[in-house]
């Protein structure tokens, strides 16, 4: 890389997949010696136009597992929130998705890739996300039919006005070199073509031919490359300045890895480690390892891993449960300290919810107490109608906040809790305490209830003792009972004896 620019002569880059190209999977193949990675966002690359800002891909397929592409439409929504917790970029919809996640590891390096039919919000979310990436990519190859329909991916070729409407792209390879553009990916098959179809090479060959920016080989995964030493022969077998690989590098991303191929269990766990670090969803983690595994799918530790529903369960079949633990115990660590940190302590209204920054402390409560039976008990006793409890969870940590409903008022923590136990009893203590009525922490004023779990002790206590003095005078009579009766037995055997003797 030159100038903070990304060059494309004598390059091998991981192609976009869905599903596959998330953050993990591309550090993963930075880490083995992919030089430029795509991300899973558009999907499919193919013959195209990459330029520092904007660039168009044309031509391309890679098999589709999901209709989970993002498209232009999902991503415009989004807002850019740093997330200091990961240390990374996310791009989150409206429903808190994080639709796209990258980190500085990669921003030199990562293309963007999306789907669109529409040259303004193709424009948009360039421009949402330029800072943050090396360079932005717009799909014109998937030949899905889902895809089609919509206008995007190899429905952009019957198209060339629309092309050129994108910024700095235009339809077909001659008339890119006139806009500037830094390279041309081509994927040698057809769109009506699949990955079971022979790659092109012929076809390769004529585009690197006709334009002087360099041309980026593509579809060679499941005929030609298998190692790294194939990654050479396929790049002079279609005359291309560079590679693009895409299956190859989902089987085993040590593909890219000049010292040759790593054992397949190795790369799983590494691929994994990223997973744990950057907080992957347990699903997303869970389909790549079974596409590692291929073949082995229904091996022991196949199995072990489609049956795996968290990340913990996954780190168990692998191997990795104590760097699971401690991964997770830094960044809970790291979020409680951002939390308390950057959050009032005091009340604050916040869309007609009061809101502090608590959390819930099991270890502060004496047993038997929490805040929510706090709550109820001095609610019970001022005649209100019990708390009500709401909890939503949020989709990027799996976190959880709960909202309580006491007198039409409504109290929250600001802070997102590991369990909707917790949650709930956090709003508890939002609401007591902006009420001022103690919540039976070890230590503070007793509460209502306290006192009262108090009281019940101090008569349980009476009569418990009660009932003891009773059991004691009982045993006393009982004792006194059986020692008259061996004092009556006594005096009958001698009487008996002393007439024996006459």
């Amino acid at each position: 890389m030159a100038a903070g620019r990304l060059t494309f002569r004598n390059i091998n880059a991981l192609a976009p997949m869905v599903r596959v190209g998330t953050l993990p999977m591309r550090l993963l193949a930075l880490d083995y010696g992919a030089d430029v990675v795509y991300c899973e966002v558009g999907a499919f690359s193919g013959i195209g136009l990459l330029s520092r800002r904007l660039s168009v891909t044309a031509g391309s397929q890679i098999l589709c597992f999901s209709l989970q592409e993002l498209i232009d439409i999902k991503m415009a929504q989004c807002r850019r929130v740093v997330n200091d917790v990961l240390d990374t970029v996310d791009f989150v919809a409206p429903d808190d998705r994080v639709m796209f996640r990258t980190c500085r590891k990669e921003k030199e390096r990562v293309v963007f890739q999306m789907g669109t039919a529409d040259p303004d919000r193709a424009l948009a979310v360039a421009r949402l996300v330029e800072m943050d990436v090396a360079a932005i990519d717009v799909n014109m190859g998937c030949p899905k039919e889902y895809s089609t329909k919509g206008g995007m991916g190899a429905a952009l070729l019957s198209d060339p006005d629309k092309i050129e409407a994108l910024e700095e792209t235009v339809a077909l390879a001659q008339r890119i070199e006139k806009v500037g553009v830094a390279a041309i990916a081509v994927h040698g098959r057809f769109k009506d073509e699949r990955p079971q179809h022979p790659v092109h090479c012929d076809y390769i060959q004529a585009v690197a031919r006709a334009v002087s920016v360099p041309v980026i080989a593509n579809g060679g995964s499941l005929d030609l490359v298998k190692a790294y030493e194939d990654i050479e022969e396929f790049r002079c077998a279609t005359g291309a300045a560079s590679v693009m690989l895409a299956r190859a590098a989902m089987w085993n991303a040590s593909v890219f890895r000049s010292q040759g191929l790593l054992p397949l269990e190795r790369v799983m766990q590494e691929y994994l480690k990223y997973a744990i670090r950057y907080d992957n969803h347990a699903f997303n983690t869970k389909y790549c390892l079974c596409q590692m595994l291929r073949d082995k799918v229904e091996s022991p530790l196949g199995k072990q891993v489609q049956a795996a529903q968290t990340n913990a369960e996954i780190s168990e079949a692998l191997g990795l449960q104590e760097f699971y633990r401690q991964t997770e115990e830094q960044l809970q660590t790291r979020r409680d300290a951002l939390q308390s940190s950057s959050l009032p302590s005091s009340p604050v209204v916040d869309g007609g919810v009061i809101t502090m920054a608590v959390k819930f402390e099991r270890r502060e409560y004496p047993p038997q107490i929490t805040p929510k039976m706090v709550l109820l008990e001095w609610s019970r006793k001022q005649r209100m109608e019990q708390p009500l409890y709401e909890t939503v969870q949020r989709p990027q940590d799996r976190a959880f906040q709960s909202t309580v409903t006491l007198d039409e008022k409504k109290y929250r923590s600001s802070l997102w809790e590991k369990s909707k136990k917790f949650a709930e009893q956090a709003a508890a203590i939002v609401c007591l305490r902006f009420l001022g009525v103690p919540e039976g922490r070890v230590g503070d004023k007793d509460s209502d209830l306290v006192c009262k779990r108090k009281r019940e002790g101090k008569a349980n206590g009476r009569a418990e003792e009660e009932r003891r003095k009773k059991l004691h005078a009982a045993d006393d009579v009982l004792q006194e009972l059986e020692t008259s009766e061996q004092r009556v037995v006594m005096k009958t055997g001698s009487e008996t004896s002393e007439r024996s003797a006459d």
